[in-house]
């Protein structure tokens, strides 16, 4: 194959406006895949994205398409007589991408492997917060946008509604903005031309030595670590020698091929294609997504490419296991998910009233729910995750720079010079009608409000700064509902500022439960205590003695509930006689209830920790 008649390209788009969809028309037309075999959401290949509906893995596909220039082939003669010019068959290597904002990794990630990107934008809900954020990644890689406004078969459809946006928003040309449904088919043909016209081919010297570029892997348990590749120079051949120059290792090529939906074998990769490479590996941690191969024998030509920045995790959560036995399966599950996810950070942590576990860092909390899911259905594990929680960069007083990730790993305050929180900057789409309720939310959750642009003629873009650590907790949901779910929402991380933040400690009977502590912001500290202290009333069971649990700052108690004591009946076996008896017994049980509370323990269950700590 020609390498002028490559085109590498993705689809990019907010969740929910139809790649997936728009995807299986383009297998159809290429005829990639036989129209017995078809089947909704064919990229999708997890059983997860079906049942959601949603794309969660990047998914790259080799499809072949013959185009003569003027005309697709349908006649062999022009209609004033004339040869038709013959027909060019061209190598189209798509990626289907995720739309939520929790997997721009995964997008970042095809948009480095690509030339060119086609941007849809559903007609029925206009340009939304992810679309934004999407053209933006693919602006910075200097990607050709194509302009596709789809689902135009719907009804409700506002065609024209939607191009005056994508004009507003980026500048496009009435003549670039392509139309098209993909569910009928309608408008597909002529995206597939506009590609091949104006996607520009990949560059690169079929001449030079091997260097291409990880960008996805996966774990076969017969053939070890498959790697996700795009070369971008020289040629990949079967039984080869191979070295990742990232990793420092060593490994051969077993089997090389393509994507046609599923992988098949072919004698090698050459420039500008997509393929993948079974190396056998079983050591997970040997494949790094980024990592650049060559062959082992020009290991000292290759400079290694720009691999991608490495991501910042915005949440943090610690995954336990309920069973104690199955600590090391979760350990070998979470190398084998990270190998699909390099979103994933994980390390071993261990919690004295809980056992051990790994504190997991995700870029959002369906990134959390999805792993969650993931290891629960794919290695029949049974998890707990405690509540999610922000990284904290704390100054000592000594000049010395600490992240701490949870509350057990605050220092002393007397210590602490300066803390810093991350800080948010937050993108809402949403019809002009609720930018009142959205703005009052927001200000609730310490937010700054920035600017508001006006897209169309009734939807707005709002701009904020926020903490991360208010958007985590129900700031989607509150959003959703102020909006009635017209609202979109993206975020990126800013910066880390200076907060007013507090340590807060569970007393249980004047005990320190260092498991039940939490970081606050000062100026919420007393609600959310009181609201965890009444929490944990329901939580601890009754003792003969009455246990006090008490939410404290420093030495100051701001939040205080008390469990009664379980009364025994000591005088249940009285059947008469003078009433002192009685009396005396009873003044015997308060004096034993006093001494208890001076030395006796409060028992805490786990299922207390669990059920307080759990998402």
């Amino acid at each position: 194959m020609n390498q002028k008649n490559i085109r590498n390209f993705c689809i990019i788009a907010h969740i929910d406006h139809g790649k997936s969809t728009l995807a299986d028309r383009l297998l159809e037309i290429t005829h990639t895949v036989e129209q017995r075999n078809m089947k909704d959401q064919l990229l999708d290949q997890m059983d997860l994205e079906r049942e959601r509906g949603i794309t969660i893995k990047l998914q790259p596909v080799r499809m072949e398409y013959q185009l003569a220039v003027g005309a697709e082939l349908a006649r062999p003669l022009t209609d004033d007589g004339r040869l038709k010019p013959a027909p060019t068959t061209y190598i189209l290597n798509l990626i289907d991408t995720p739309g939520h904002v929790d997997f721009s990794y995964e997008v970042s990630r095809s948009l480095a492997c690509c030339e060119g990107a086609i941007l849809v934008v559903d007609s029925t809900q206009g340009i939304e917060a992810q679309t934004l954020a999407n053209v933006h990644l693919a602006l910075e890689h200097n990607l050709v946008l194509i302009p596709v406004v789809n689902k135009i078969d719907l009804p409700n459809s506002d065609r024209q509604k939607t191009a005056d946006e994508l004009k507003v928003a980026f500048g496009f040309t009435d003549e670039e903005i392509l139309y098209a449904s993909g569910k009928t088919g309608e408008g597909v043909k002529e995206i597939i031309k506009r590609v091949i016209e104006k996607v520009p081919a990949p560059t690169g010297d079929e001449q030079k030595p091997l260097r291409g570029l990880i960008f996805d892997s996966s774990y076969d348990i017969h053939r070890g670590v498959i790697v996700f590749v795009r070369c971008f120079e020289g040629e990949l051949k079967n039984r080869e020698k191979i070295f990742a120059i990232g990793s420092q290792t060593q490994f051969e090529s077993l089997e090389v091929g393509y994507f046609h939906p599923k992988m098949e074998k072919s004698g090698g990769i050459k420039t500008g294609e997509v393929g993948y490479i079974v190396t056998g590996l079983r050591d997970v941690s040997k494949a790094r997504v980024g990592d650049t191969i060559t062959l082992f024998e020009r290991k000292t030509d290759v400079q290694q490419l720009p691999g991608y920045k490495h991501v910042k995790p915005m949440v943090y959560a610690t995954i336990f296991p309920v069973s104690g036995d199955d600590y090391p399966i979760l350990r070998d599950a979470m190398g084998k998910l990270k190998l699909s996810d390099a979103a994933l950070e994980f390390e071993p942590i261990n919690i004295p009233s809980i056992g051990f576990g790994f504190r997991t860092g995700f870029l959002g909390l369906l990134h959390m729910d999805i792993v969650q899911e993931r290891l629960t259905r794919e290695y029949n594990l049974d998890l707990i995750l405690t509540a999610p929680s922000v990284a904290y960069h704390v100054v000592t007083s000594a000049g010395k720079d600490l992240y701490i990730h949870n509350p057990a790993e605050f220092p002393d305050p007397s210590i602490i010079k300066e803390l810093y929180e991350p800080w948010m900057s937050v993108n809402i789409l949403v019809p002009q009608t609720y930018i009142g309720p959205i703005m009052e939310i927001a200000t609730q959750r310490r937010a700054i409000s920035k600017d508001i642009k006006y897209l169309g003629k009734d939807r707005v873009d709002m701009h904020f700064e926020m903490p991360l650590a208010n958007i985590i907790s129900d700031f989607y949901d509150k959003l959703k509902s102020v909006s009635s779910g017209y609202a979109s929402l993206n975020y990126d991380l800013i910066d880390e500022r200076i907060g007013d933040l507090v340590k807060v400690d569970i007393l249980v009977a004047g005990e320190p439960v260092v498991a039940l502590s939490a970081i606050m912001h000062r100026s919420n500290a007393a609600v959310d205590g009181k609201s965890l202290v009444e929490r944990l009333k329901t939580l601890i069971p009754r003792h003969q003695f009455e246990v006090a649990i008490q939410a404290v700052i420093g030495g100051k108690v701001i939040a205080r509930e008390t469990i009664s004591a379980l009364r025994k009946d000591v005088t249940g076996y009285l059947y008469g006689g003078d009433v002192t008896r009685k009396m005396k017994l009873l003044n015997k049980q308060k004096r034993g209830k006093k001494r208890m509370k001076k030395i006796g323990r409060v028992d805490i269950p786990q299922e207390a920790f669990l059920a307080v700590l759990k998402k």
